[in-house]
């Protein structure tokens, strides 16, 4: 059975504990997390990508021996967090409980869920629940700046093998079953150095770049309305370049994140890029340092149709929509595995001062959790 008390006492500890990314302090909080799973007495193991910062990894077997890890299900919080940051009017690592809201660095993204997430593995052992597959908890490290050293790797080592997995990562019980792609690139401009008062003599490279950024900004894509999500974006981050006022500058570069629907193709996209720069600038380099494909998944598929069934159940129903933004769920797709996303924080406080959640969402949100694997067990 949930026990709220120890749940609350559990997220106040993990909040207590700096997980900060960057710089990745992630292991004292892996060490507590190894520890808790292994007093169940379950089959834990660890993974490291980078130094010191591991994943954690426990699994509770079905009693369907044959069958149990091919039809296992995945539920996967982070627990890196942003740095707090100044500015707070709590502690930022206090867990303080004001009003039923926790306080804490991470208490929404993604700490909360981390703790409900590691209650029900321990409910379920003490209820000595038989489910006929293996439930896998994974506790993942670098989610605040990639997942190159968590989920990733995890996913794409075949560590992580499940039939479905729910991503414990969203707030107010909202189930994410679509989002944008995400590509992060710079465009480089090599001008000619000239005196600024002899302009004429020389190539002005952010002056070239400008004229890239606007069009840029009025690109249109061609692509399907869809449901629960917004129309491409173009973001330009930051732009660099020149060495002197009375300069001709002959290098600028600007970067921009790119936001995708799910029927465009990224290739013809970084095409279209390079046909905009090509019409500004004589010599120049287009690099792309990120890029994660679009995913969605159906409103009607299984996975999807029993954990709104659950929601409902225990009257805190779910509603289905799609990230503008980035979540892990996209990483899932090259290997076949559905996934959503979900979570039992409170909205628009992630990465925020004063960062909370509220306490009855995240006992609420455990006890959905654990019910959505009994009911996955029945399907």
């Amino acid at each position: 059975m949930i026990n709220e008390k120890r749940l609350i006492k559990l997220t106040q500890k993990v909040l207590q504990i700096n997980s900060e990314n960057p710089p990745g302090r992630e292991f004292a909080l892996s060490k507590f997390i190894e520890n808790d799973m292994r007093s169940l007495n379950l089959a834990v193991k660890t993974y490291t990508f980078a130094k010191v910062r591991p994943n954690v990894v426990a699994i509770l077997k079905g009693k369907n021996k044959k069958n149990a890890s091919k039809k296992a299900i995945l539920i996967t919080p982070h627990f890196d967090t942003v740095p707090a940051g100044k500015g707070w009017k709590f502690n930022p690592f206090g867990g303080d409980i004001i009003n039923g809201r926790i306080y804490g660095r991470g208490a929404s993204d993604d700490k909360g869920n981390l703790a409900c997430a590691m209650e029900v593995m321990r409910s379920l052992v003490e209820d000595k629940v038989e489910l006929n597959y293996d439930v896998i908890f994974a506790a993942t490290v670098d989610e605040e700046t990639g997942s190159q050293f968590g989920i990733i790797p995890l996913i794409e080592k075949g560590i992580l093998k499940p039939e479905a997995a729910l991503v414990l990562d969203s707030d107010e019980f909202r189930s994410i079953i679509a989002q944008k792609g995400l590509m992060h690139g710079r465009v480089q401009v090599f001008g000619k150095k000239s005196h600024g008062a002899y302009n004429w003599r020389g190539i002005n490279s952010i002056e070239i770049c400008s004229k890239i950024i606007q069009d840029f900004k009025a690109l249109k894509f061609k692509h399907k309305k869809h449901k629960y999500l917004h129309s491409p974006t173009m973001n330009i981050g930051t732009i660099t370049g020149g060495d002197k006022v009375n300069m001709v500058a002959d290098f600028c570069e600007f970067s921009f994140d790119f936001r995708f629907m799910p029927d465009m193709d990224s290739k013809k996209c970084i095409k279209k890029f390079k046909s905009v720069i090509a019409n500004h600038a004589k010599k120049s380099k287009l690099i792309i340092d990120d890029l994660q494909m679009p995913y969605e998944i159906s409103s009607k598929h299984n996975l999807v149709k029993i954990y709104q069934e659950t929601c409902k159940k225990k009257r805190r129903p779910t509603t289905l929509m799609g990230s503008e933004g980035a979540t892990v769920i996209t990483f899932f797709q090259k290997k076949k595995i559905p996934a959503i996303a979900t979570g039992y924080g409170s909205s628009k406080t992630a990465h925020t001062n004063d960062e909370y959640a509220h306490v009855k969402k995240l006992y609420d949100g455990t006890r959905v959790l654990e019910q959505f694997l009994k009911d996955f067990d029945a399907r």
